[in-house]
């Protein structure tokens, strides 16, 4: 789970246990846990290594740290003591993505991310016990990495009928009664609810801001139902103790549901539907029929998850298998950022742009780092060695790319510039 101290870490681990061994259980006198020195430091310690930009107050990491730490938790923690803490309105910025569209992000302020951060440590473990192993979104010891290689390894075993859900603006159609009516299953900790609520209430009537610290705990909690209900609809179709004839991967609001391909399997697929829908109607979260997609993949059709695009294909021993690369969204995106620093620094040394553009690079490729990544690698890899040599030519006021001057790996190595453009060995197992 997520790392603590020593003591903080065990009083989680008792809380898990205890959750997991009894699913009925309602937790009382967590309030007291939450203000706590050790776990005030240990949020503190979170939200810093998370970096992020100042809330509404304008108050930075350095401004903190400038006028003491201890005096900034001794502040909040004497306020949820006495029960006068009382958060501030978040910091609303757009954020693009892409077709002219913006997301919302409502940015808290540090002392508000510190409480939210020691909250989280606290109530986590209890949902944590309760949630589903297709559920990957942010939780403690989950990546997407294992999401995506989940969804790999169901279309090799021949789950090629896809239910590609979307979710309508999601995160901002959240009821918070549900949402608190679902907490307080596990929670019977009036002071907890309470400051829970204020939270809540902070972003609206309703809704959770996309980068506040609960955010992800929270959109989990809405949707462990709908997970659970895929679980039993995997156990149903359990054959022979071993296979299940449906598949999962859900990490946040991204859901996607595999079908195995066989026709006796067809009404499998419209009841899954049926109920998803049931479950999503009691939610009050709409679906967006224009982009949900159900797909064939037996059809050569394709479908999107995690910013990977999968295809059934034949391996070269004859087997069907899986494709999954980056989309072409994803690496156009990646150039498009890279070409605008190139842009803002042309008249700089390319030791400048090195040292923008490497965490970039070194970010997206450590992401895409799996699957049948390594033909875009080399693309991005190509036309990334283009935009060095000619920034280099600009700046010696000659036209071309330079072959002559520098080798390849010369380029690369000589001005320490990312490219460890590999792609991981793990493959997924043939199908059984």
């Amino acid at each position: 789970m997520t790392k603590t101290s020593i003591r903080l870490q065990e009083l989680r681990r008792k809380i898990y246990i205890k959750a997991k061994a009894e699913p009925t259980h309602r937790f009382w006198g967590m309030y007291v846990h939450v203000w706590k020195m050790k776990t005030l430091c240990e949020a503190y310690k979170l939200v810093k290594a998370n970096g992020g930009a100042p809330g509404i107050d304008g108050e930075t990491f350095a401004q903190i740290e400038q006028r003491g730490r201890e005096g900034f938790l001794q502040d909040i923690q004497a306020s949820l003591k006495g029960g006068t803490y009382q958060p501030m309105r978040n910091r609303i910025k757009e954020i693009p993505k892409g077709n002219g569209k913006t997301r919302t992000l409502g940015i808290s302020s540090i002392r508000d991310r510190v409480v939210q951060a020691a909250l989280k440590l606290i109530i986590e473990p209890v949902f944590e016990a309760d949630f589903q192993e297709g559920s990957y979104g942010y939780r403690p010891k989950r990546t997407a990495h294992q999401a995506i290689k989940r969804v790999a390894q169901a279309v090799v075993d021949q789950k090629t009928k896809v239910i590609d859900l979307d979710l309508r603006a999601y995160f901002d159609t959240v009821k918070h009664s549900i949402l608190l009516e679902k907490v307080a299953k596990r929670i019977n900790d009036d002071r907890v609810m309470h400051l829970l609520k204020q939270m809540l209430k902070v972003s609206g009537k309703m809704g959770i801001p996309q980068g506040s610290v609960l955010s992800p705990l929270m959109s989990n909690i809405y949707l462990n139902e709908v997970d659970k209900m895929l679980e039993r609809a995997k156990e149903v179709t359990r054959s022979k103790g071993r296979y299940n004839h449906l598949e999962y991967a859900r990490w946040a609001d991204d859901v996607v549901i595999l079908v195995n391909r066989h026709p006796q399997n067809d009404r499998l697929g419209e009841k899954v539907n049926r109920r998803l829908r049931e479950e999503l109607g009691k939610l009050q979260v709409e679906i967006n029929e224009e982009k949900t997609k159900y797909l064939n993949l037996d059809k050569g059709e394709t479908f999107g998850f995690l910013g990977f695009e999968y295809r059934k294909i034949k391996t070269r021993t004859g087997k069907w298998g899986v494709l999954y690369q980056p989309k072409k969204e994803a690496k156009k995106k990646l150039m498009e950022k890279i070409k605008e620093v190139f842009r803002c620094y042309v008249s700089q040394p390319l030791t400048k742009v090195r040292d923008v553009i490497n965490p970039i690079l070194k970010g997206w490729v450590n992401y895409f780092r799996v699957g049948n990544s390594g033909r875009t690698f080399a693309d991005v890899k190509r036309w990334l060695e283009l935009k060095i040599r000619r920034h280099l030519m600009r700046a010696k006021k000659k036209k071309g790319y330079g072959w002559k001057i520098w080798s390849t790996r010369g380029l690369f190595a000589n001005y320490n510039i990312y490219s460890d453009f590999k792609v991981t060995s793990w493959k997924v197992p043939p199908a059984r």
